[in-house]
């Protein structure tokens, strides 16, 4: 790991070789792979997995019960989900969401937990993700409906 931050709380974590890590980072109980991309003031939480090779922006969250694959790019501001009924007291479930190699999540995107987006899809920005992504297909707006395949 190369730590390129001076101000960053990082526990915990299973961090692949070549991987930069920025500033004010709040790391905790995660795994990521080798020769990514961690950018500022990024949350990442306890049981997350992060393949090789993938870019994570500035403000991203990424909370316990996601898995990222490989060359994954998870831009700004984009916002994973884990619970389908949250609520302040009781208790609650995290419900696991997938991320398969290859695909791209633009910034300000929703992913709302529970699905799949697939091998090289891409989510566009501002996207609130409801179902599931089919392998190489665009999906765009809120909800994310398919607007283009990879490759069309």
């Amino acid at each position: 790991m190369k730590l390129l931050a001076e101000f960053y709380s990082i526990k915990d974590c299973k961090i692949g070789d070549g991987t930069i890590v920025r500033d004010f980072v709040n790391l905790y109980g995660f795994q990521i792979g080798k020769d990514c991309k961690v950018a500022a003031f990024v949350e990442i939480q306890r049981g997350v997995i992060i393949g090789d090779r993938c870019k994570i922006e500035a403000f991203a969250f990424i909370p316990s019960g996601v898995t990222i694959e490989d060359e994954v790019f998870v831009g700004p501001h984009a916002t994973f989900t884990n619970d389908l009924h949250p609520h302040a007291v009781g208790d609650w479930s995290i419900t696991p969401t997938m991320v398969r190699r290859g695909a791209s999540i633009g910034a300000n995107a929703t992913i709302v937990c529970g699905v799949t987006i697939g091998e090289g899809a891409t989510v566009g920005a501002g996207a609130v993700v409801t179902k599931d992504v089919p392998p190489g297909e665009l999906v765009v707006g809120n909800p994310a409906r398919p607007i283009k395949r990879r490759g069309d």
